[in-house]
């Protein structure tokens, strides 16, 4: 694994896993998403406090590649390696990789806008957070 701006790790639950015994393709966005979440918590911003102000930021597109498939009970580290700014919008860069081998399961490009009270916006209060990762 390459050096990461932030790692949250996490346990695969039997009811994520398909007949295949396979995680679900549609839980590696929550692995992601939850990562990103706790990221902003990170970087003193809470989701739903945001959201509360009228601030929210909400994926716009995702680009997800998998690797190898976690299974049940396997445990996992979820990453944020880059964030980079483009306009309005954040691209956050993540990766999944499985605890026992290193193994890399899953990497994805998230793009991510700002929303002030519905309308799409410049993401200030998330260029002040992030400015240290940039």
């Amino acid at each position: 694994m390459t050096q990461s701006i932030f790692e949250h790790r996490l346990k695969v639950r039997d009811y994520e896993c398909d007949v295949q015994g396979h995680v679900n393709n549609a839980n590696y966005q929550h692995y992601f998403e939850v990562t990103r979440h706790e990221f902003l918590e990170k970087v003193g911003l809470n989701f739903h406090q945001l959201h509360l102000q009228g601030i929210d930021a909400v994926v716009a597109r995702v680009d997800i590649r998998y690797k190898i498939p976690l299974v049940g009970m396997d445990e996992f580290v979820c990453t944020v390696k880059q964030i980079e700014r483009q306009n309005v919008k954040y691209i956050f860069h993540q990766e999944i990789y499985r605890v026992s081998d290193n193994a890399l399961c899953a990497k994805a490009k998230i793009e991510v806008v700002n929303l002030m009270n519905g309308k799409l916006s410049k993401p200030e209060v998330f260029d002040q957070a992030f400015a240290d990762y940039l």
